[in-house]
C-alpha cells in the first residue's frame, strides 16, 4: 500500500513514539534510581510494568489488525499515553509511579501495534521500517543530548515530561496523516503462523531481552567503573548518531546485498560479544566503543526480521505483533538485569547475554530450516 508522504512521516513519528524505550531506557532507569532514590530492581521494575502493558495490549490487539479502526485505536493509545505520563511528572512514590507506568504501557502498545501492521502492509516494509529505524536514531541524537541537561535544571519530572510531549506529537500526526491500510484477505487474515514465523518472533524476543537487560544499565555501569557522568554522556550521544548514521541506513542499502536469514542468525553473536565488553571492561577506550554500537546491532538486525516477517504472513498480524515480541523481552530485561547487578554484579549480565545469545541464534538457526 502507498501512504504518501505525510502518511509515512506519521508512521515514522509514531514509531519513534513507540519505541522510547530503546533510546531511553539507561536515562529512564538512571533518572528514577538517582533522582527517585527507588533501589536497581525497583526502578528496573517500573520501566518492566510499563513494557508489560505493551506487550499485553499488542498481544490482545494485534491477531485482531485487521478487524478494528487502527487509526482510531493508534489516535487514542498515543493520547492516552501522552496523559499517563504528564500524570508521572506529578508523581514521586512507587504505587501512583507503578499505576501510571503501566496505563503507558497499555496505550502505547495499543497504538505501536496499529503502526507497526501498517508499516508492514506497505508497498516495501523493510525499507519503510528502515527509514523509520533512521528516524528514531535522530530523535536519539536529540534526546540523549538534551534531556539529560533538561534534568539537572527541572528535575526527574522533566524526562516524564519530555516523554509526554513525544507521545503527544505522535497523537497530532496519526490523527491527522495517518492511513490505515484497510482489511486484509480473509483467508491470510485467518491462516495460522507458520514454524519459520514463530522460531523468528521467538529469536527476536530473546535478542531484545538481551538489549534490555544489558542497556538499561549502561549508565550506572560506567558510573560504577569510575568514568564520570560527562563521558558517559558523551558515549550515550554518541550512540544516538552511530543510531542515526549507521544500522538503518546500511540496512535499507545492504537490503537485496544480504541474506536475511544470515543477517538475523550473526546479529545475537554479536551483540553478545559486544554485552561482554561492555559488562566486564574497565577501560574507557575499549568500553566507549562497545556501548555505543550496543545497540545499532538490535536495530540493524530487527530491520531484517522485520522485513522476512512481512514477506512470510502477509496479513500484517505478525509484525503488528512487532511490540510483542519487542517489549516482552525489554520487559523482563530491565528487571532482571537490575537483580543480577544488584544480588551478583555486572560481570553476570554478560555471562546471561551470552547463554540468551546462543538461544536466539538457535532459534533464527531453526526459522531458516524451517522457511
Amino acid at each position: 500500500m502507498k501512504f504518501g508522504f505525510m502518511g509515512v512521516a506519521a508512521l515514522i513519528v509514531a514509531h519513534v513514539a513507540g519505541m522510547i524505550d530503546l533510546v531511553a531506557l539507561p536515562i529512564w532507569v538512571g533518572a528514577l534510581q538517582e533522582r527517585y532514590g527507588f533501589s536497581l530492581q525497583q526502578s528496573g521494575g517500573l520501566v518492566t510494568l510499563f513494557l508489560l502493558g505493551v506487550v499485553l495490549a499488542s498481544v490482545t490487539v494485534a491477531p485482531r489488525f485487521n478487524r478494528v479502526n487502527q487509526k482510531m485505536v493508534a489516535v487514542i493509545g498515543f493520547g492516552v499515553a501522552a496523559l499517563a505520563f504528564f500524570g508521572a511528572a506529578q508523581q514521586t512514590g512507587f504505587g501512583p509511579l507503578a499505576a501510571l507506568h503501566a496505563l503507558a504501557g497499555v496505550a502505547a502498545g495499543s497504538a505501536l501495534s496499529m503502526v507497526h501492521g501498517a508499516i508492514g502492509r506497505a508497498e516495501n516494509p523493510h525499507r519503510l521500517f528502515a527509514m523509520a529505524g533512521i528516524g528514531l536514531g535522530l530523535f536519539a541524537v536529540v534526546f540523549l543530548g538534551a534531556v539529560p541537561q533538561v534534568m539537572i535544571a527541572m528535575g526527574g519530572q522533566a524526562l516524564f515530561l519530555a516523554f509526554a510531549a513525544v507521545m503527544g506529537l505522535a497523537t497530532v500526526f496519526t490523527a491527522a496523516f495517518m492511513r490505515a491500510p484497510g482489511p486484509a484477505p480473509t483467508e491470510a487474515d485467518r491462516a495460522p503462523f507458520s514454524r519459520t514465523v514463530w522460531f523468528l518472533i521467538f529469536g527476536v524476543s530473546l535478542m531484545t531481552f538481551n538489549q534490555a537487560m544489558v542497556f538499561s544499565f549502561v549508565e550506572v555501569i560506567g558510573g560504577a567503573r569510575g568514568f564520570s557522568k560527562d563521558t558517559v554522556l558523551a558515549v550515550l550521544i554518541a550512540l544516538g548518531f552511530v543510531n542515526l548514521f549507521i544500522p538503518a541506513p546500511l540496512a535499507a542499502i545492504l537490503e537485496k546485498r544480504l541474506p536475511a536469514f544470515g543477517v538475523v542468525q550473526a546479529g545475537p553473536v554479536v551483540q553478545a560479544i559486544l554485552a561482554l565488553v561492555v559488562t566486564s571492561a574497565t577501560i574507557f577506550p575499549l568500553w566507549a566503543p562497545a556501548a555505543a554500537v550496543f545497540v545499532a546491532v538490535q536495530i540493524f538486525t530487527h530491520t531484517f526480521a522485520f522485513g522476512l516477517l512481512a514477506r512470510l504472513d502477509t496479513s500484517g498480524r505478525a509484525v503488528a505483533a512487532t511490540p510483542a515480541m519487542l517489549m516482552i523481552g525489554s520487559a523482563l530485561g530491565p528487571f532482571i538485569g537490575g537483580a543480577l547487578s544488584q544480588n551478583i554484579g555486572f560481570g553476570a549480565l554478560g555471562v546471561a547475554a551470552v547463554i540468551v545469545g546462543a538461544a536466539s541464534t538457535l532459534c533464527f538457526a531453526r526459522a531458516k530450516a524451517n522457511a
